[in-house]
């Protein structure tokens, strides 16, 4: 099941049915993916749900999105609202049948970091922690918007128990330099902690499948061939992630063409 926090629509159902898989197609099982729209999960904020069909047992993934509009005038730069989001997440997971133990805490931007926070200070969630965690196009060298203090500076004194990372980076990321992730990285693999990292071939949107657009003042879905394959190569990571799956969690720079 994924969450996606960040939508400002009307609450709506969709369902999502694949085409037949090919005789002998042996790729990942396709399924049936119901899509709830502009759900409340706080005072006036909404988000996204994508839930396979059946859901009993499947891992969770909640994804935050980087600075908005919101983030911008708020005096806690959001804290209240990420927080909120996680215990919706919690408690919805469980009423859905999927596995509240396995829930991956994943962002792109400073949502990245402030994911990455909550890992290294388990406090700041009220104790809780994600089964792991996914930063998309991250630094880490600034203060976390939950926490107030920059992840590298917090691993080094972490004394909680590891959990998986996976960083993604786009190797051309004129916002957030790839040195950000390739230095979290080796810090983490030097304290024991399994990392994965991707660099691939965009930029910083690139790495959601955006680009981002001036006169919006966000982003939009891209066009370019560069981010709808690093978009692609994102969502296998997440998936990656929430199976726990993909080696032994060693550092590895994957540079995708």
């Amino acid at each position: 099941m994924n969450v996606d926090l960040g939508h400002t629509g009307v609450p709506q159902i969709h369902t999502h049915e694949p085409e037949q898989a090919a005789p002998g197609h042996n790729g990942p099982v396709a399924c049936v993916v119901c899509i709830e729209r502009g759900v409340d999960y706080g005072p006036g904020k909404l988000i996204d749900i994508y839930r396979p069909q059946p859901s009993a047992g499947v891992p969770v993934v909640l994804l935050w999105h980087g600075v908005g509009p919101d983030e911008r005038d708020a005096p806690d730069n959001g804290r209240h609202h990420l927080l909120a989001s996680v215990d919706f997440t919690r408690e919805r997971a469980a009423r859905l049948g999927a596995d509240p133990a396995r829930i991956v805490l994943a962002g792109w931007s400073i949502g990245g970091r402030a994911a990455a926070g909550i890992a290294l200070n388990p406090a700041a969630a009220g104790g809780w922690r994600p089964s792991a965690v996914a930063c998309l196009g991250s630094g880490f060298s600034k203060p976390a918007p939950v926490t107030q203090t920059p992840p590298a500076s917090d691993l080094p004194g972490c004394e909680a128990s590891p959990v998986p990372f996976w960083l993604v980076h786009g190797t051309n990321d004129p916002v957030v330099d790839a040195t950000q992730s390739r230095d979290f990285a080796a810090a983490l693999e030097r304290q024991g902690w399994p990392v994965h990292l991707d660099e691939i071939d965009t930029d910083h949107a690139g790495v959601i499948m955006a680009e981002y657009d001036p006169g919006l003042g966000r982003c939009r879905p891209a066009t370019a061939q560069h981010a709808i394959r690093a978009g692609d190569q994102a969502a296998r990571v997440l998936a990656l992630a929430a199976t726990g799956r993909g080696g032994s969690g060693q550092h590895a720079a994957d540079q995708s063409r």
